[in-house]
């Protein structure tokens, strides 16, 4: 999906990591959420209140997901999914473009 139909973005931008990583959140009609952000070049430990679909639109990255020992690369059009309440690394190696989608329990 290239755009979002019908929907409500909120202004003010969530920043994190000194503003290395910042996001805009995107609310549906249906009571779905997304953001949509930009990693900067570092490293990177995030947390989980619900499960995650992590799409990388441009850029270059790797992520360590819970319970596993190596890292993984994921480049332009790739993903990953991350359980919820749980941590996840990223070590980001270019400026990524990314979108994510939250599910709900």
């Amino acid at each position: 999906m290239q755009q979002f139909e019908n929907v409500t973005v909120i202004k003010k931008a969530n920043v994190y990591f000194d503003g290395k990583v910042t996001s805009r959140t995107v609310l549906f009609p249906g009571g779905e959420k997304k953001t949509l952000g930009i990693l900067l070049p570092g490293e990177y430990e995030f947390g989980t209140d619900v499960e995650e679909l992590m799409e990388i639109l441009d850029g270059d990255l790797t992520v360590l997901l819970p319970g596993e020992n190596d890292w993984r690369r994921i480049t332009a059009g790739g993903s990953f999914r991350v359980p919820a309440k749980s941590k996840f690394k990223l070590k980001v190696a270019a400026v990524s473009d990314y979108c994510c989608s939250y599910f709900s329990a």
